[in-house]
């Protein structure tokens, strides 16, 4: 649809809230220069929110309750005050103080009626801001360990690291999307003895499987590539590799002590290049695997960052001196130590061990570094619920390298727990026995994983209900929203079908006679979305989106059931045909932040 040009009204130009926000600020400003309030008090964190009835017009702000005290003041004769002292403005029809001292406003609604003129003309633009007028931000998602296929609980991490960054990209943000790859990890040798273990079952020589080895059928299929490739060039005896090894659990021994002296066997027999051609034959299948799959559910990192390059690119050393320069560092039985403890850490942190070895806790650092110096102004972590404790010690270790903690967030994703049917699917990804995310888009789809996944917020468990993402009805709401959608793309074929005419000029010329309830309910559901943009960017919560969308749909389907559209009048057929038209829109600019479509068809 080609953008309409005309000359932008002042209430054409932005966001309501923020025009009322503006109205509040000089009025406050007024007041201060009337010395009615102090000069020097301070504005409170007010709120500029919807009403929860109509009837209280359309926003509401609590600012004179909150400024009412230390202003001296009562809070209703506060309100008076402030509303004496709203100048002049195209946006506000009433303005009313209700309760205690809120302030009501309800929109005008030649401003109301601005919204379809204004998503004509900025379309997929709609509630957008100006790329790149914010700070940069990289955003951390994902970033499971590459020891196996994706499983549905690492989707939810999925879904909502790429709304997130969608969300903060609209909202004028330069994003990066960036998955860490852990790839010089315990657990990456694990998988790679997981792997040769089958390799050498394919060449005949069978060896007790560790019971703490990867056992998923992936772990066969990459011995397989594995042995088409080198052939038995990497085979020894049975002997060779498990004469003098420790004893495993169903042996009565440890099974950690004896999967770590299967690693190290490993790493001497095979010595170190092939054991590196081991090692990366499991790396590299399980991160292709990943790529391939998120790419099916429509996520796309701009970065796959090694763990492995943080030490050949000095990361680590550069980090480890930053704390060493601040004076943050201690020696201790030969290890050397982060006095974590000093920025609020709950114990100090290992970062060289006794036998010269770097940690994790290392790696985590030199990667935070590597964030700011590689000219990112915000670092954004999205990690499961189970790094709960790593919230202190990143921070603590921000500011021991003299970094600002504040430009560091890090955002937990409880769990996802699949049901199907009244029966909870239990996952171990090293038992092989877990569901896939793979399995699940087949199964339900990837628009409706997509929006299952973000409709709560990420710091509650989420109970995914098989049966309801795959049912048509309105009680499926990625269905009842995508319908709305479809409902609209019916409506323009049926016109054509009818051949009557309709264009966005006259559309917009009619839209003064978007009178009725039904009407004006959408209009400023329209009216919201940009708002919605900026509340859920700013909230890190593509929820607010996702209950948005609903609400959205809910008006329109209500429209739709209550008046005529096709055979109303001409003039009336066009206004209601462009609020249509408006409302197809925005729900694909919506739909499109949460990573799902919107059908022409259902």
């Amino acid at each position: 649809m080609a953008a309409l040009q005309y000359p932008a009204r002042p209430y054409e130009k932005r966001p309501v809230k923020e025009h009322l926000r503006e109205l509040v600020a000089q009025a406050l400003l007024d007041l201060r220069r009337q010395e009615r309030i102090p000069q020097d008090l301070a504005t409170p964190d007010y709120v500029i929110e919807r009403t929860k009835s109509r009837e209280h017009g359309d926003y509401a702000t609590n600012i004179a309750l909150l400024l009412a005290k230390p202003a001296g003041m009562k809070p209703r004769e506060l309100a008076e005050a402030l509303v004496a002292n709203f100048g002049e403005t195209q946006h506000v029809s009433r303005i009313e103080i209700a309760g205690p001292g809120f302030i009501n406003f309800k929109i005008s609604q030649p401003c109301r009626l601005a919204t379809v003129r204004r998503v004509f003309e900025q379309g997929a633009e709609y509630g957008r801001q100006t790329p790149g007028s914010r700070d940069s931000v990289t955003v951390e998602f994902v970033s499971a360990n590459p020891n196996g296929p994706l499983h549905v609980g690492h989707g939810r991490g999925a879904a909502y690291g790429a709304s997130v960054a969608n969300l903060l990209e609209a909202a004028g943000h330069k994003v990066q999307r960036e998955y860490y790859v852990n790839d010089a990890g315990r657990q990456m040798d694990i998988l790679a003895v997981s792997v040769w273990l089958r390799y050498h079952e394919l060449s005949g020589v069978n060896v007790r499987f560790p019971d703490n080895g990867y056992k998923g059928e992936y772990v066969s299929e990459i011995a397989r590539s594995l042995r088409a490739k080198e052939g038995d060039r990497l085979r020894f005896s049975a002997l060779d590799i498990t004469d003098g090894l420790p004893a495993d659990e169903t042996e009565g021994g440890d099974k950690e002590l004896h999967v770590d002296a299967l690693i190290a066997r490993a790493r001497k027999l095979l010595g170190a290049p092939d054991y590196r051609i081991v090692f990366d034959a499991g790396l590299h299948w399980c991160l292709a695997d990943i790529r391939s799959d998120l790419l099916g559910f429509g996520v796309v990192h701009d970065n796959f960052f090694s763990e492995r390059s943080l030490t050949t690119d000095g990361y680590v050393q550069h980090a480890i001196e930053r704390l060493r320069e601040q004076g943050h560092l201690f020696e201790l039985d030969g290890a050397l130590w982060f006095r974590a403890t000093s920025f609020g850490d709950d114990k100090d942190r290992v970062l060289i061990r006794e036998n010269g070895a770097t940690t994790y806790f290392a790696s985590d650092i030199g990667y935070l570094l590597s964030k700011f110096e590689r000219g990112f102004d915000r670092a954004l972590y999205v990690l499961g619920a189970d790094h709960h404790g790593y919230i202190a010690r990143l921070k603590a270790a921000a500011q021991g390298m003299g970094l600002d903690p504040a430009k560091i967030e890090i955002q937990l994703v409880q769990f996802a727990i699949l049901y199907r049917g009244h029966e909870r699917v239990q996952m171990s990804t090293r038992a092989g026995s877990f569901v896939t995310l793979r399995e699940l888009r087949e199964e339900v789809g990837t628009d409706a994983a997509r929006f299952f996944y973000v409709m709560r917020s990420n710091d509650q468990h989420l109970d995914f209900d098989l049966e309801l993402a795959k049912s048509h009805s309105n009680d499926n709401p990625v269905y009842y929203i995508q319908y709305a959608h479809a409902r609209i793309a019916s409506l323009f074929r049926q016109l054509k079908e009818k051949q009557l005419a309709y264009n966005d000029s006259a559309a917009v010329s009619a839209r003064k006679l978007l009178t009725s309830e039904a009407e004006d309910v959408l209009l400023v559901e329209l009216m919201r979305f940009p708002e919605m943009v900026e509340s859920a960017a700013a909230g890190r919560a593509p929820q607010v989106m996702a209950h948005y969308l609903r609400d959205t749909a809910a008006a329109f389907h209500a429209f739709y059931n209550a008046l005529p559209i096709l055979t109303a009048e001409e003039e009336t057929r066009h206004a209601r045909l462009g609020l249509c038209k408006a409302t197809q829109q925005v729900l694909a600019n919506g739909l499109a932040l949460l990573g799902v479509s919107a059908p022409e068809t259902m």
